[in-house]
């Protein structure tokens, strides 16, 4: 039997009814609304040329990270995840685009010291003023702001230097910038001594070590940016990459060299390396306590990796052989970690493989994102996939990577990988079962001939798609 409403009581249910109905057609975003919390906040922090085997939480005997292993512990750590590249305009390209960056001319290769091109197509764009990332081939930072989301990012860009490539003309709200690939940690600059670091559109100067200088510009826009608004944080670190300079032990003068691969500039030692590491996890530190004191921590999707395995100066990417500008594993297989508090597992540990446009695809679909239909991700939600309990998707992963005269190419399927390589005019073919032959030492060419033609035959059809 239905009690008979008073007046009053009928008026205020017929509102109530009037706002559902509105409310199903037309969603609201707010913090609690009735579509459930709003976005969330998401930060993606990149490490530069970090070895696999320089975290505690990857098995690093010597080197103390804390608070990037407490991401790992709160959340969940990938143990066969790749970079896109063996090299950090690759990788970067992938990420801003979720998709092979074989598909944009010119970024097969890290960007040279002043924007070199360092092979065919990246000379001849860079003769143009057209070499780096295209904003018209930039995906995923216009969808973050379609979705309501203030894009901030801090750090490396290393996608370009000319001023229509700039990080605001892929969507950036402000981009603190370093743009090209390597600089002195103090002063600022490349190895020719030209000073690179951009906010925005201007070049600019700033008086701290780069680590520091990220990592206190990502607190103040957590703590600044109105807790209603979601934020999208990119935080691509320049540690721990060349030059080796000890946060703590500022030089007279800047670092200057010749070039980026002279030895001066990649002169380094293990215990320095042990310094600009533990203070990139301070940093880290500070940006998961931020999150704390803001009353974002419980919403916020945090997401740490690498850009490309570590090159053989001081640092370690043990188990695997190999090293950055390479594609053994060295050079591509790195560390990478996210915590999403009741979404991901805490503590868990996942082998499926994944790929660093599989993070663009998961941020996106995080944030209720849309990509661009005009181009297609390559990269899957792997990060979904995890939090539904999803079983790994069979898939292959490809790379190919060009300099001068020299080219790698790789499929992995499985336990297998297949890698090609020419220098010039020495060609060499390479099958490895890399699940139970890590240290890639025990070459199947010749005994697997027909697991290697097949995985071949994938690396041209991929390559001709």
């Amino acid at each position: 039997m239905l009690r008979r409403l008073r007046p009053a009581n009928l008026f205020l249910g017929i509102l109530f009814v009037l706002s559902c109905v509105v409310e199903t057609a037309f969603p609201l975003r707010t913090a609690c609304g009735a579509d459930g919390p709003r976005r969330p906040d998401i930060v993606l922090i990149v490490a530069d040329n970090l070895g696999y085997g320089d975290l505690s939480c990857y098995g690093c005997p010597d080197i103390q990270t804390p608070n990037i292993d407490r991401i790992a512990a709160e959340g969940v750590r990938l143990t066969n995840f790749y970079s896109n590249g063996p090299e950090c305009s690759p990788t970067r390209t992938a990420l801003l685009t979720g998709r092979y960056q074989q598909r944009i001319p010119g970024l097969e290769c890290a960007l040279g010291t002043g924007n070199v091109g360092r092979y065919d197509d990246a000379i001849a764009l860079a003769e143009q003023h057209q070499l780096g990332l295209p904003p018209s081939e930039s995906v995923l930072i216009p969808a973050m702001n379609d979705a309501g989301y203030k894009t901030v990012g801090l750090g490396k860009w290393h996608l370009g230097y000319e001023p229509h490539l700039l990080p605001p003309h892929h969507g950036f709200d402000y981009f603190l910038a370093s743009l090209g690939g390597t600089i002195d940690y103090f002063y600022h600059n490349e190895p020719t001594g030209e000073p690179v670091l951009y906010e925005n559109h201007k070049r600019v100067r700033r008086d701290k070590y780069f680590t520091d200088l990220i990592t206190e510009g990502a607190v103040e826009f957590l703590e600044e940016q109105p807790a209603d608004e979601p934020i999208f944080l990119y935080l691509p670190y320049t540690a721990p990459s060349a030059p080796f300079q000890h946060p703590d032990h500022k030089p007279d003068r800047p670092k200057v060299s010749n070039k980026w691969d002279s030895k001066d500039w990649q002169k380094g030692d293990r215990a320095t390396l042990r310094a600009i590491m533990e203070r990139l996890d301070e940093g880290v530190g500070q940006i998961l306590e931020t999150l704390e004191t803001t009353g974002r921590a419980d919403e916020a999707l945090v997401i740490f990796c690498s850009d490309n395995g570590a090159y053989p100066i001081a640092a370690s990417n043990a188990p695997f052989r190999g090293h950055a500008s390479e594609l053994l594993e060295g050079g591509i297989h790195v560390a990478c970690m996210a915590r999403w508090p009741g979404k991901l597992p805490e503590g868990a540990v996942d082998d499926r493989l994944a790929l660093s446009f599989d993070l663009t695809a998961s941020i996106l679909a995080a944030a209720g994102a849309t990509p661009r239909a005009d181009r297609p991700l390559d990269g899957i939600d792997i990060l979904g996939q995890i939090s539904r309990d999803e079983p790994a998707e069979p898939r292959q992963l490809f790379w190919r990577s060009r300099r001068a005269d020299r080219t790698w190419k790789a499929v992995r399927d499985g336990d297998m990988k297949y890698i090609w390589f020419e220098d010039g005019d020495a060609r060499s073919e390479y099958l490895f079962d890399v699940t139970n032959d890590v240290s890639e030492s025990n070459n199947l060419l010749e005994a697997k001939p027909t697991e290697a033609k097949r995985l071949k035959k994938a690396l041209a059809a991929w390559e001709k798609e």
